[in-house]
């Protein structure tokens, strides 16, 4: 060291150096150190509020032993432990030995899967949370609203331990798996004050929990920084738990229960408590002196391992149409639940829904008076919600497209029969199917058996446009498509109604028969109560057959229709409707089954329908040309009071396109066991070799080569023929002419039969040119094989020239598509109704014909 002249300091007589220590230095690190000190304390050692917390909890341990020393010892049935009981717990009554005992046992299926537990019970002390976590992310406050069980939001009411009458043993009690109900919830346009108040959201959950019907254990709301509450509550029977945002005017609830008991019913009760309307500002951003409307979007889920039979049962499952429509979306912008009640036979749901990406339609556009430039033409602003019916969780209806659905199934059918009075509906319950039978002059009783009479005066009061008939001629005074005279309303079993009139032939003999009996009833895949027989049970149908007049007509809409995915129809979700195919192809009185799909029914996936004919000639009806059907319409259907026609939806080119089914109504008949005999014919082989005449055409070759030739010949009586030879070998199995097969032309028995009649009116004398034409489709033409049709195929090109005998061994060319095995084609095949024409025109060679030989074919090819 140096002094402050810079000398070194004096060495001592020994030798050794002396130090001097500077005190300035000294205080100034003493001083540092306690005030690190002093920091790290501040920082890291338990504050205020933390010291007063256990010193909170400290007392309250106090208290209790206090009060556990003054109550009478708890018997050891309803105590888990040695912590203290609330009030509440203190007045339970012991349960008895034997049903303690009971339910500690549980039930467990032969797979060794729990199906079901003993119902759970309260502890008799409630949960220690601890000390808070203090995150550097989160400002919040002391929880100043809090209860440990002890305080006023332990309900008042005894609980009852064994889940039936105290005292009594209860064989019934409620199973309790692994899972539960959930329920979200959130508001938007809340008071501020009230999204920032835990003192008024604490109150609104206690009486959220009283409305459900749970009970409360504890309860802890915090105050976040700078605003904004979270609360969460302990049940009985699990939680419930909520966060707001007091600016934006928004709380998110979650609430969880254990148990099948659905939290439907509190979303009222959600709403009411928590959806405090905030006032309505002005551009100025001052109180207009009107609420603003409260939004609310909520979703229900059951959650958990729940048992298969449970699920199958249950109406809000996420397999329902209810749970998958309505219940569990949670970005559904509207959605009001109208009816929920069980009847004695289904359980019946009816919902107003509005879609956050729905847009107005043409009537909400005219009744909003929207212009061109509008916005709302792209929002939901003046959209009206759409009203769904289900039945047992199943979607029957939707208002929108109830239209489509209903005159898909009822006219085609309807118009499949050439004149139809009486007319049977089983099921319809909402009255929509009646009213599209109504609309046919030609009816004049229309006798509908519903089973569910409560299900009828629900559609009465809450989907009345379902049975509306005001706007039709002649509708009843009231309205009401019920009240018309020709319907006949009866409450019974469908089912057992026409098995206990149409069962035998005798008992049949005796009540009138129907024209057209519609099968409105659930989807087949639907296993219901309701339902159940109508798709499966041979008596039943039989009866159907039995109570049919002569050319009668069944109709059975069969639900979702297939895809080209699925699996052999007799396995999976659609077995049901296979065995019912099964059962009618195998009756004898089936003369045809047509399947077809409307797109338009407004559910997720196209709906399909099988039209039933006991008669071969609905087919012509069935396959008529588009314009012929206009007129139809034109001529029966029942106009409105303002002369329009009253069918929204079905017409002419509507029933065009009911006429072949989809593709994969074919690939999955195709998978039946063993594989149909047609199946083999659905294409053309590409590897096969086609040979035809030269053909013409615009742009192309006039020089094309052919593979025939035509010559004439004259025969021994001197009588001129024509002849087809070949130019070329031809392979056995190859495609004889399909071009100019393909160019035959289509005359119905209705158009010859009309030109059989021009010939024979009186004063026209011999109209050469008509008669030759008829001669001409007599002998070139053939009928299709799909009897009843009445389509006739004329060949106009080459092969209507080629030599005909009655020498089979002469003969080298012959049907592509060869005689059905059976001896007829079948009742149904969606492969004989999409390839009937190639069916009906192409040719093959039956044998190696040489080049230069003539091709011959049979007298009675096409017969």
């Amino acid at each position: 060291m140096v002094d402050q002249d810079g000398a070194s300091p004096p060495r001592r007589t020994d030798g050794t150096r002396r130090y001097a220590i500077d005190v300035r230095i000294f205080l100034a690190v003493i001083t540092t150190a306690m005030a690190c000190s002093f920091f790290a304390g501040v920082a890291f050692g338990p504050t205020p509020a933390e010291l007063g917390v256990a010193q909170q909890q400290q007392l309250q341990q106090q208290q209790l032993q206090q009060q556990q020393q003054q109550q009478p010892e708890v018997p050891p049935a309803a105590s888990s432990g040695g912590a203290a009981q609330s009030p509440a717990a203190s007045e339970r009554k012991p349960v008895p030995d034997a049903i303690q005992e009971r339910r500690t046992e549980a039930v467990v299926g032969e797979d060794g899967e729990i199906i079901r537990q003993p119902r759970r019970l309260p502890t008799a002390h409630s949960a220690e949370l601890g000390p808070r976590v203090r995150e550097s992310h989160v400002n919040f406050e002391d929880p100043t609203y809090e209860d440990f069980g002890e305080g006023a939001v332990v309900r008042s009411k005894q609980v009852n331990l064994t889940g039936g009458k105290e005292g009594e043993d209860d064989e019934d009690e409620e199973e309790h798996l692994p899972q539960g109900q959930h329920l979200l919830v959130d508001i938007k346009n809340v008071e501020h004050d009230f999204l920032n108040s835990e003192d008024r959201l604490a109150e609104a959950m206690v009486d959220v929990v009283n409305a459900g019907g749970l009970t409360l254990l504890s309860y802890h709301c915090h105050s976040l920084q700078p605003k904004g509450v979270s609360c969460v509550g302990v049940l009985l029977e699990s939680h419930v738990s909520f966060h707001t945002w007091p600016d934006e005017g928004v709380i998110t609830l979650d609430l969880f229960t254990c148990g099948s008991s659905p939290l439907l019913p509190v979303v009222p009760q959600v709403e009411k408590l928590f959806g405090i309307p905030r006032a309505k500002l002005n551009e100025d951003g001052k109180p207009t002196g009107e609420k603003e409307d409260i939004v609310t979007l909520w979703s229900h889920e059951l959650r958990g391992f729940r048992h298969p039979e449970g699920r199958k049962n249950d109406y809000l499952d996420d397999q329902s149409d209810l749970s998958y429509w309505i219940v569990s979306p949670l970005d559904m912008a509207y959605k009001k639940q109208i009816v929920s009640t069980a009847s004695k036979y289904q359980r019946i749901d009816i919902w107003d829904t509005l879609d956050a990406d729905d847009t107005p339609s043409y009537q909400d556009a005219v009744d909003a008076g929207l212009e061109p430039g509008d916005p709302r033409w792209l929002t939901n602003e003046v959209a009206k919600p759409e009203r769904l019916l289900f039945l047992d969780g199943t979607l029957q209806s939707l208002s929108d497209s109830e239209h489509e659905y209903h005159e898909a199934l009822v006219h085609p059918a309807m118009f499949a029969h050439p004149d139809p009075k009486r007319v049977a509906i089983v099921g319809g319950g909402e009255g929509a199917t009646l009213r599209e039978v109504l609309k046919h002059k030609t009816v004049e009783d229309a006798v509908m058996i519903e089973i569910d009479e409560e299900l009828v005066d629900i559609a009465k009061e809450h989907l009345p446009f379902m049975s509306n008939c005001s706007t039709l001629e002649g509708a009843p005074e009231s309205g009401s498509c019920f009240d018309d005279p020709r319907a006949d309303l009866i409450f019974a079993d469908g089912k057992h109604w026409f098995v206990d009139r149409f069962a035998r032939e005798e008992d049949a003999a005796r009540n009138d028969k129907f024209d057209v009996i519609v099968l409105d009833a659930l989807d087949p895949e639907d296993d219901t109560d309701v339902s159940e027989g109508l798709y499966t049970d041979e008596s039943f149908l039989t009866s159907l057959f039995n109570a049919l007049t002569p050319e009668g007509v069944v109709v059975v809409q069969v639900g979702t229709a297939p895809n080209i995915h699925d699996p052999r129809p007799d396995l999976g979700v659609y077995a049901t409707r296979e065995k019912m195919f099964n059962v009618l192809e195998s009756h004898p009185g089936t003369a045809a089954m047509l399947v077809y799909e409307e797109a338009h029914c407004g559910f997720n996936e196209p709906h399909s329908f099988l039209v039933v004919c006991k008669s071969p000639k609905c087919r012509a009806r069935w396959y008529a040309e588009s314009d012929a059907i206009d007129f139809w319409v034109y001529d029966r259907v029942n106009p409105t009071n303002d002369g329009e026609i009253s069918l929204l939806h079905y017409d002419g080119s509507t029933q065009r396109s009911y006429q072949v089914p989809p593709r994969a109504w074919e690939t999955v008949y195709c998978r039946r066991e063993p594989m149909p005999f047609e199946c083999d014919y659905r294409f053309l082989d590409p590897e096969i070799e086609m040979f035809d005449f030269a053909s013409v055409y615009e742009d192309e070759d006039e020089d094309e080569e052919s593979d025939f030739e035509v010559k004439s010949r004259t025969d021994e009586d001197g009588e001129e023929y024509t002849s087809v030879y070949a130019l070329v070998d031809i392979p056995k199995g190859s495609y004889i002419a399909p071009y100019d097969l393909a160019g035959s032309f289509l005359v119905r028995d209705e158009s010859v039969d009309n030109l059989r009649k021009n010939t024979e009116i009186a004063g026209t004398g011999q109209i050469v040119i008509i008669e030759d034409m008829i001669n001409f489709v007599d002998y070139h033409g053939h009928k299709s094989m799909a009897e009843g049709s009445g389509v006739n195929y004329v060949e106009v090109g080459g092969t209507f020239m080629m030599r005909r005998t009655e020498d089979v061994d002469e003969t080298n060319v012959g049907r592509w598509m060869p005689p059905n095995p059976s001896g007829k084609i079948p009742v149904y095949s969606p492969v004989y109704e999409r390839h009937m024409m190639s069916f009906d025109l192409f040719l093959v060679a039956t044998k190696d014909i040489k080049k230069g030989e003539e091709v011959v074919k049979h007298e009675k090819l096409w017969d």
